[in-house]
């Protein structure tokens, strides 16, 4: 745990000390689970947005994107369900005063049992060698087998009393537990209640209950309010989506673990429409289609899995989430969900126009169903973080070791693409040269032109912000029209012709290749 507790510190720290986030109103001490990207940070968050939007919407002939307003009409939120039943089950205690998230509680119980089963495997597998059978092992050694049911049973314990709303048997479950509270240890407790997650505001001048407006806590509404526009305006026919990418805000009370939940966040939803009674076959596709989508980028599989829900929403019949292993643990990172007809007939209702699409195949008018997949961008950049920030030793050529901080993120989503770097900063005929190189490239990449420091000093600085190729222009570059191009994670160094160099860069870099591979 101190080794995970070790490299979240130092995600974090990474993040501040090289431009990529900052807490929000920093200079007031400020504002909790509140961030602001930097520089860099805004750059890698654009271009994951890019690769959502890109392979959703551009690859897609059938799915359209579309820009809702944060603020909507109050009636949504109500039709929605969320004025009524998007809350969080929170209990405190006693003796610290803290609050946390009952179910979470419950979950990070579930978590630890979890990593005893791991551990037992982990030895196991040590032990037997090449020769072991993992699935055998887990389906017959009597610890990993005991760990297994007791982890399912209180799972199962835990999806009935938060699909039943019973915040009794919540309690129940936690004082079953003998749960403690991780910071001072007691187990007294009060009892669970429901806390709704939405901001509200006012609208204009007009005071109370007539004039709440809500800070959308989700965009997905955004999109199922305009399903019959978009439908009739691009003319889309049955099975489309709708894709949209958008700030929404959720007053959490128990906000933590850095940029993972936020008060403020960005979502990348697309909502499928689809014929009712085929929701299983695209649930399926989506669920396919969404861990291919991660893996291009090189995620590993061992630190991406599913995880069906244990309890659903009210609006759902089946929902899974793609989890991530973050330095604090797996948790949600995507969700696919197939939410029926709910949306569409429930805003049908509340707004007396029906949202129904004509199918001239059946000739018939119907309300369609919905799979829906939903991403938080900001979650997707802590993960990216956690894949790429790489601690290395290094030897230099004469048997000299040292260390560097390199983040190998995948190079189409580097947010400086290649960094031109004089050898000399006061030569007139180098950064001439330099400058020139830089002023060519910056017309097709975002780059970065830098000679604030030794050669040494500057590649290192490029490695911690992730730049795929840094270009080096020397005394030779003024007589043979060459440079130094040095790829970031072998750290090769190659002499290439400068009109060669836009080339080399543009192959590697180039989103196409990472579409391709999808």
């Amino acid at each position: 745990m101190s080794n995970q507790n070790d490299a979240f510190k130092k995600i974090i720290a990474h993040s501040k000390e090289y431009g990529f986030i900052y807490q929000s109103s920093e200079i007031y001490d400020g504002l909790s689970a509140v961030y602001d990207y930097g520089p860099y940070g805004s750059e890698l968050k654009k271009n994951i947005k890019e690769y959502w939007w890109k392979s959703m919407v551009q690859m897609n002939e059938n799915i359209v994107g579309i820009d809702a307003s944060i603020l909507m009409h109050p009636t949504t939120w109500k039709a929605s369900g969320h004025v009524d039943a998007f809350n969080d089950p929170l209990i405190d205690n006693k003796t610290s005063n803290k609050r946390y998230r009952a179910d979470v509680l419950v979950e990070e119980y579930i978590a630890k049992i979890e990593a005893k089963a791991n551990k037992e495997i982990t030895k196991a597998a040590k032990r037997f060698g090449e020769s072991f059978d993992k699935d055998q092992f887990v389906a017959t050694n009597p610890r990993v087998v005991k760990y297994h049911t007791e982890m399912e049973t209180i799972a199962n314990r835990l999806g009935k009393a938060m699909t039943d709303g019973n915040l009794d048997d919540l309690k129940e479950l936690i004082v079953d537990l003998k749960i403690a509270c991780p910071e001072s240890g007691s187990r007294e407790w009060t009892d669970v209640r429901q806390f709704n997650l939405m901001f509200s505001t006012q609208l204009g001048t007009i005071a109370g209950e007539a004039g709440v407006l809500y800070l959308r806590p989700e965009t997905a509404q955004g999109i199922f309010v305009n399903f019959s526009n978009v439908q009739k305006t691009t003319r889309q026919k049955i099975p489309f989506g709708i894709a949209q990418i958008g700030k929404a805000f959720r007053n959490e009370i128990v906000a933590r673990q850095f940029i993972f939940r936020m008060r403020e966040f960005e979502q990348m939803e697309m909502q499928f429409f689809i014929k009712p009674g085929t929701q299983q076959e695209w649930y399926k596709h989506w669920k396919e289609s969404r861990l291919r989508w991660h893996k291009a980028l090189g995620t590993a599989d061992d630190m991406l899995r599913f995880h069906d829900h244990d309890s659903l929403a009210h609006y759902a019949d089946a929902a899974v989430d793609i989890e991530f292993n973050f330095p604090f643990g797996f948790k949600e990172l995507e969700g696919i969900h197939s939410r029926t007809d709910f949306d569409l007939r429930a805003h049908g209702e509340h707004s007396g126009r029906k949202q129904q699409y004509f199918d001239p195949t059946i000739n018939e008018n119907y309300v369609p169903y919905v799979v829906e997949t939903s991403i938080g961008c900001d979650r997707m950049f802590l993960s990216v973080m956690t894949n790429s920030l790489i601690e290395e030793t290094i030897t230099d050529a004469k048997g000299k070791t040292s260390t560097r901080d390199v983040l190998k993120v995948h190079p189409a989503l580097a947010p400086i693409k290649c960094a031109v770097l004089p050898l000399k900063r006061n030569h007139e005929g180098i950064v001439a040269k330099a400058k020139g190189i830089f002023d060519d490239l910056k017309l097709s990449f975002n780059c970065q032109y830098d000679d604030t420091g030794s050669i040494g000093k500057l590649y290192r600085r490029q490695d911690a912000i992730g730049t795929p190729y840094c270009i080096t222009v020397d005394f030779d570059s003024l007589d043979d029209n060459m440079v130094t191009i040095r790829e970031r994670d072998s750290m090769t160094q190659e002499r290439v012709p400068i009109d060669k160099v836009e080339g080399i860069v543009r192959e590697r870099v180039n989103m196409k290749q990472l579409l391709k591979s999808i």
